[in-house]
């Protein structure tokens, strides 16, 4: 079963989440994201929230073969040490890491003493992370000096050769670092058609500029999921505005095409569509923000479906 699963915004303590990548993996899921360095927002309040990367490692160690990934934002991170922290975990674990980037930009940082920028210079914190975290991976000694990474004779042992990078984009400038450095888009958006079409566009403008197939680089996408519920349920609506603040720009008429909900044929129906018209090798189901109860129902309907 080809086919991701979304753990994020969620509450769950540690065996809740342990309990359903656990199952996911035991019925043929492809892989689990969980939150990343994104799980460090105010808005979770006191909730049980688990640091994405120590959560990312320990699944990794406890499970056998899905596949787990969880969101890297670059401001968060020193670019070798993040290079280091990858290569080790592949070397552990070896190519059972999805390696996700993007820019974030959440104003909860300056709590925890990260620094804000704006989107121009985090797409350039990017870029340069990226172009050294290559040339690291590849055995190189490193030293550059750019705006935000500065190395002097930096390496990474295991050097672990070209581990795929999938970033996540929508936005014509960051979609050309995707172009430039990854394997894997993961198309941040809801999946509504002439949203993506334009993503598609620029992305295919940028890898012409490049020289590049825009086909060599694998598709994911997050399709908010609600099994039992309906689209146009004002609390499943809801539910999406909260979880999803990124697509504000979703209109009211838009929004029951931005959500599969349904029974669990409909949504298998819908999800494989969806697959097909935006030629995704890895749909993700965002299960984001459910209960450990409603967590499990889901999962093991969809399963059940896609059997």
């Amino acid at each position: 079963m080809r086919i991701g699963i979304a753990l994020a915004w969620h509450h769950l303590t540690w065996p809740q989440l342990l309990e359903a990548v656990s199952l996911a993996e035991d019925l043929g899921f492809q892989a689990a994201l969980v939150d990343g360095d994104v799980s460090q927002l105010a808005s979770r309040g006191d909730h049980t929230i688990l640091e994405g990367w120590t959560a990312t490692a320990s699944l990794l160690a406890k499970t056998h073969r899905i596949e787990i990934g969880s969101i890297r934002l670059v401001h968060h991170w020193n670019a070798a040490r993040l290079a280091q922290a990858v290569a080790t975990l592949n070397h552990i674990e070896p190519n059972r890491l999805r390696f996700i980037v993007s820019i974030g930009g959440q104003r909860a940082d300056l709590r925890f003493g990260f620094s804000s920028k704006g989107p121009s210079e985090r797409i350039q914190w990017l870029d340069e992370t990226l172009t050294v975290t290559k040339r690291l991976w590849n055995g190189e000694s490193v030293d550059f000096q750019g705006r935000f990474v500065q190395l002097s004779g930096a390496r990474v042992r295991p050097a672990p050769g070209n581990l795929p990078i999938q970033i996540a984009a929508r936005g014509r400038r960051l979609l050309e670092l995707v172009a430039r450095h990854a394997d894997r888009w993961d198309i941040n958006l809801p999946p509504l058609t002439e949203k993506v079409q334009i993503a598609e566009e620029h992305l295919g403008a940028a890898c012409r500029r490049l020289g590049r197939n825009p086909d060599s680089i694998e598709r994911s996408m997050w399709l908010f999921t609600r099994v039992g519920a309906k689209a146009t349920d004002s609390a499943v609506q809801k539910e999406f505005r909260k979880l999803n603040p990124w697509f504000s720009d979703v209109t009211e008429s838009d929004l029951p095409n931005a959500i599969i909900a349904g029974s669990p044929d409909e949504c298998l129906e819908r999800i494989t569509t969806l697959t097909s018209q935006f030629h995704l090798d890895l749909p993700i189901i965002d299960f984001s923000g459910l209960t450990a109860e409603d967590l499990t129902y889901q999962i093991k309907s969809l399963a059940k479906a896609f059997a």
